[in-house]
């Protein structure tokens, strides 16, 4: 039934472009939107693609993480992932960490979004949207968390439109600018 009504989502999100207008929340409504307790750490597991070894996002702790959650039919998706591509690329030395959280139900289709974007991110693949539904309480597509040094979501973006990149830029350099634990 959840998988059902997940992909009744996935459909209406398809057919409205996938997004809505980025709707950045306060850093304690960012937590309580995710569906943490304000101040706590994110906590979940997922499987890397294509090889499917274990990913704990407790193991990025001490870096600035930017988990984007996106899928193979999302056009905005298709806009997002290469920008945060050239995030990873510009602020890794920072100690940002950038990973891509695909919902797909079949994999099949990554491989070819990724040649088609030229994303290289590291790409997490979340099983029957368990942790997009449950954990991170996914609206719209894409959805774009910043997350903290310990663990804690500080910025949630939903959509994607160029007119952010200037603000989404100044936040992860506050970010980056914060001490580690």
């Amino acid at each position: 039934m959840q998988r059902h009504a997940f992909t009744v989502l996935a459909g209406v999100l398809a057919l409205t472009g996938c997004a809505r207008r980025d709707i950045p929340p306060p850093d304690a409504a960012a937590s309580q939107r995710s569906g943490l307790k304000s101040g706590q750490p994110l906590q979940f597991q997922v499987k890397r693609y294509p090889g499917g070894e274990s990913y704990d996002i407790a193991s990025d702790r001490g870096s600035v993480v930017v988990l984007d959650v996106w899928a193979t039919w999302c056009e905005p998706c298709k806009d997002a992932l290469p920008y945060y591509q050239d995030l990873a690329n510009e602020y890794a030395a920072q100690g940002l960490k950038v990973y891509a959280l695909n919902i797909d139900e079949d994999a099949r289709a990554i491989p070819t979004f990724l040649e088609e974007t030229k994303v290289t991110l590291p790409i997490l693949v979340d099983q029957n949207a368990q942790v997009a539904e449950r954990t991170l309480k996914v609206r719209g597509m894409p959805t774009t968390y910043f997350i903290d040094r310990k663990g804690r979501v500080r910025h949630v973006h939903e959509g994607f439109a160029e007119e952010f990149l200037a603000k989404y830029q100044t936040e992860l350099e506050a970010l980056l600018a914060e001490p580690s634990p």
